[in-house]
């Protein structure tokens, strides 16, 4: 027996499934064995609650257009820290 694991959410899985089904559907001895659509493989989260917090502020404000331009010449006082 053989796994084959496709990522049914890509381009190049959704056209493997659609030649699976075209070529093999109801040939003996090929089958789907599991269909997890709503799979989620969950990775070990590395950052902290609070750093992600921080991310997510920051680009909701880079959305709303609030931003700060440093000057490469005076970044001090482009930050109102001279």
């Amino acid at each position: 027996m053989a796994i084959i694991k496709i990522n049914e959410h890509t381009k190049t899985g959704k056209a493997f499934m659609a030649m699976f089904e075209a070529f093999f559907k109801g040939v003996e001895g090929i089958e789907i064995v599991e269909d997890n659509y709503n799979q989620v493989n969950e990775e070990e989260v590395i950052y902290s609650a609070e750093f992600v917090e921080k991310v997510r502020k920051a680009e909701e404000n880079i959305k709303n257009g609030e931003t700060t331009t440093l000057n490469p010449e005076d970044i001090w006082g482009s930050l109102g820290l001279k």
